[in-house]
């Protein structure tokens, strides 16, 4: 299995500026993958940016500064060469050969070696587990000089069999469907779960990784969901069920997005992600602390249409303003996206705000019915239990009045079965 370690490294970051990226912007990707290395362990000793028209197919940036970059390692004495984009497998061999002793790897691998440190679960280690594979299979190289070509186990006269490459490449397959089952276990069982609680309002915490969502997700529920100054701190999906001015709702706290988060690493987190899809309400967590804020909110927004979840009731949650220095950012924020909420989860500032308007848009969602029931139909009294939220149960001698909130989506089958059943509306 893939897995790279930078304990104690000293590091060189390079990134390239091509087509219609600017210098800035590079050097805004390189401080992000700077916080990336250092969450994995490694010392930052230097970063090197270029402007081309075009990444050079063989060595991605061009051959002269592939010779400064060798000078640079010389000079700094560094272990490892980081590049911000990911590298095709040819690449990858060609720096590699050239900087012999450092080590070459690009965004992709440095953010598995994280997701490796920081998978906990079944579920996350299943995930990094796969998408490690499906990262290394187009970049095996032949390892073993001194093997030729392996005879075949079924053959006696010595015929040709498969090169040891091809055997790794065909157990990496192998093992690459099995997970993919494993996962697909997985995510039936969370969607048995999610059916259970279908009648509950849902609301799911997303945002740029480190913005602060374990934060609020722990103040409003005391998971103790670990908070860390750090890049993917956590990478489970954690559900609660909680109240918020005596409303009960579930929920979920997210694996953190990022920029240029690999697609087969989205793809991989696909079953953990799905409670963000079947969200009734998608708070987006942003912290305006950082100056690179607005490219937070499209990063999140890019991952949201990549998930095809893009038309759920969204909010956009401003955390950290007790870290803003300038009161006119925090009011330039709340004007270019109105109707978002400011707070602190750290310092519990608007936090009550923040309830107010989740219930509000909850209320929004949800329609009371009063429904008049035989006293024969406790079997069906026993389903609104389970589909609604009852509100009120009045026994009278010739019928039971019950009074339930529901989603409005889910009226049209209660309705469908009250004709069933001979149930009345008042």
């Amino acid at each position: 299995m893939f897995e790279t370690t930078l304990e104690k490294e000293k590091a060189l970051l390079v990134g390239v500026a091509y087509g219609q990226q600017s210098i800035e912007e590079v050097e805004n990707n390189l401080s992000e993958l700077a916080l990336l290395a250092e969450t994995a362990g490694a010392e930052i000793s230097g970063q090197i940016v270029q402007k081309r028209t075009q990444i050079h197919a063989a060595l991605y940036v061009g051959k002269g500064k592939a010779d400064e970059i060798v000078s640079m390692v010389e000079m700094l004495k560094v272990d490892t060469i980081i590049f911000d984009d990911e590298l095709t497998p040819a690449q990858t061999k060609n720096l590699q050969k050239l900087f012999e002793k450092a080590r070459v790897i690009d965004r992709s691998a440095l953010i598995l070696d994280i997701f490796v440190r920081h998978a906990s679960s079944k579920e996350s280690k299943t995930q990094v587990e796969l998408a490690q594979l499906q990262y290394l299979l187009p970049r095996l190289t032949r390892a073993w000089t001194h093997l030729e070509r392996q005879r075949g186990a079924t053959s006696t006269r010595g015929g040709m069999g498969e090169t040891q490459i091809e055997i790794d490449r065909r157990l990496i397959r192998n093992r690459i469907s099995m997970l993919k089952v494993d996962l697909k276990k997985i995510e039936t069982q969370r969607d048995t779960r999610r059916k259970q609680r279908d009648d509950m309002f849902k609301v799911a915490l997303v945002g740029y990784t480190n913005a602060g969502k374990s934060s609020l997700m722990n103040l409003f529920s005391n998971a103790g969901v670990l908070v860390e100054n750090k890049l993917f701190a956590t990478l489970d999906t954690t559900v609660r069920k909680i109240s918020i001015l005596d409303h009960e709702i579930l929920l979920s706290d997210t694996v953190g997005f990022i920029h240029k988060l690999p697609h087969h690493l989205v793809a991989s987190f696909k079953s953990t992600l799905q409670e963000v899809k079947y969200a009734d309400l998608i708070l987006i967590v942003i912290d305006l602390s950082d100056p690179q804020y607005e490219k937070h909110l499209r990063t999140v927004n890019e991952v949201l249409i990549d998930l095809g979840v893009l038309e759920r009731q969204t909010l956009v949650v401003f955390n950290k303003i007790d870290l803003v220095g300038e009161p006119e950012m925090l009011n330039e924020a709340l004007r270019e996206h109105e109707g978002s909420i400011p707070v602190s989860a750290l310092r519990q500032i608007n936090v009550h705000e923040l309830e107010e308007k989740i219930i509000e848009i909850r209320q929004s969602d949800f329609v009371v019915e009063t429904l008049i029931l035989e006293h024969s139909q406790q079997k069906f009294l026993a389903f609104l239990h389970r589909s609604a939220e009852v509100l009120n149960i009045e026994y009278e001698p010739e019928h039971i009045v019950v009074e339930i909130r529901i989603k409005k989506g889910a009226l049209e089958q209660i309705r469908k079965q009250s004709l069933t059943d001979g149930i009345q509306d008042v």
